[in-house]
């Protein structure tokens, strides 16, 4: 068998970034996870036409944002596999950290009541296991809530409405149509209500992944890609238990979790590949004013710019819109 060394030298030379196998996760099934999503990436099935969504306002550099990002008032926070970090919302200055020895994949955040709600898994390791954690950031500690007993899945995003927890349980490759949202009783995780799956355009064009980031938005939900920039507006059914597609939007985060910003009504996502947090508007928003704080190189000033298409963005169209006499398969 090919040792840790020489298996990471290889993986290096794929242009695949080596992770460490933790408790149950082997060196083996890690290798498979990351060729599958990198798999994933390049491969994209169905093209949904996207309405005009949400551009971006304004970016935060940040290490921690490679899961998800959400905000206060005061505070932007990015999350990472194992770590919620805590920065100020006028300077973009990180001031906190909280994660756990045991964190192994956060996928979302979620603020209620001043706290960070965040979904969590076990992801990749198989069966799944799902906790909600929770960051506190009065002592900056990451803590369990609850855990969920023989989970549909593996949780990516938990929000609350009218009182009500939604938790989304996800699957992935030729399992993504077992994804299911599940709403719980009594403000807790322990009853559940019912639940819903989703359409079938949506989940073919996850690109055999799944929907990493979801908050309602009124009364209907968005949902987020897991690597493209497009947000999915989903409706609970009149009858049945599969949610109505309604129809797909433009944003600026190339997937993962999202959240609302409730400074300005608009989104708050991440760019993964560049560590930043993202934050959104849509026409209609109020801008944030921070009239006594000059952007900084690591947070450039583009209030008052238009959105540069990211590169994720510019294969997202390619793909779905192809060149005449060119496929819209594996890109080159």
């Amino acid at each position: 068998m090919a040792t840790m060394a020489s298996v990471c030298r290889s993986l290096r030379v794929m242009g695949v970034t080596a992770l460490v196998a933790i408790g149950s996760v082997t060196v083996e099934s890690v290798i498979v996870w990351r060729l599958r999503a990198l798999a994933t990436e390049s491969i994209a099935t169905i093209s949904l036409v996207r309405r005009s969504g949400w551009t971006t306002s304004r970016l935060i550099a940040s290490p921690h944002a490679t899961q998800a990002a959400v905000a206060t008032d005061r505070h932007a926070y990015a999350i990472s596999n194992t770590t919620v970090g805590q920065h100020e919302r006028a300077t973009g200055r990180l001031v906190a950290t909280g994660t756990a020895p045991d964190a192994r994949h956060l996928n979302s955040g979620f603020v209620h009541e001043g706290k960070v709600y965040c979904a969590h898994s076990n992801y990749p390791a198989e069966p799944p296991e799902s906790d909600v954690r929770m960051f506190d950031p009065a002592t900056a500690t990451l803590t369990v809530i609850h855990r969920f007993d023989r989970p549909p899945g593996s949780l990516v995003w938990c929000v609350q409405r009218e009182g009500q927890w939604w938790c989304c349980f996800a699957w992935y490759g030729d399992e993504n149509a077992r994804t299911v949202l599940i709403e719980y009783a009594d403000g807790t995780f322990n009853r559940e209500v019912r639940r819903f799956t989703f359409p079938a355009e949506v989940i073919a064009d996850w690109d055999r992944m799944s929907g990493s980031g979801g908050i309602w938005d009124g009364d209907t939900l968005l949902v987020s890609h897991h690597h493209f920039p497009v947000l999915y507006r989903l409706a609970l059914p009149q009858q049945g238990t599969q949610l109505e597609f309604v129809e797909a939007l433009t944003c600026p985060f190339p997937g993962q979790g999202i959240a609302a910003d409730p400074v300005t009504g608009g989104l708050v996502g991440i760019d993964r590949k560049h560590r930043r947090i993202v934050f959104a508007e849509r026409p209609g928003c109020p801008p944030e004013r921070s009239p006594t704080r000059r952007p900084t190189a690591e947070e450039p000033d583009v209030s008052r710019l238009p959105s540069p298409m990211p590169r994720s963005v510019r294969r997202y169209e390619r793909r779905r819109h192809p060149p005449r006499g060119e496929s819209s398969g594996v890109e080159g």
